[in-house]
């Protein structure tokens, strides 16, 4: 069975630690690169990233993208979203579709 991660700042993903998930604190690239590798090495099915991190790792989460395990699941962190999960979900949508039927440009 596989587990659910969440990666991110610390007042962010706190919160998920109470409802059982993998909590891993990042705050630089560094971090969030170093713990994203390490999860889908000990075999992560789900892995949460918050957007202040996921902004700033965006072509590694592109590399683990491609993969059909884990899923990676962009969210917004208790700063506020950047916008970041839902650009990624438009360019799923185009991708699968083959136009951008959100029109939230």
């Amino acid at each position: 069975m596989h587990r659910i991660g969440v990666i991110g700042d610390k007042d962010s993903i706190l919160v998920f630690k109470a409802v059982g998930f993998s909590v891993f604190e990042a705050n630089t690239a560094e971090e969030g690169e170093k713990v994203l590798h390490a999860l889908v090495k000990e075999d992560y099915g789900v892995i949460y990233v918050t957007e202040q991190i996921a902004a700033k790792i965006q072509h590694v989460l592109e590399t683990y993208r491609k993969c059909r395990i884990p899923a990676i699941i962009t969210i917004p962190g208790n700063q506020g979203s950047l916008g970041v999960g839902m650009d990624n979900i438009r360019k799923l949508v185009e991708k699968a579709v083959g136009i951008n039927i959100l029109l939230n440009d």
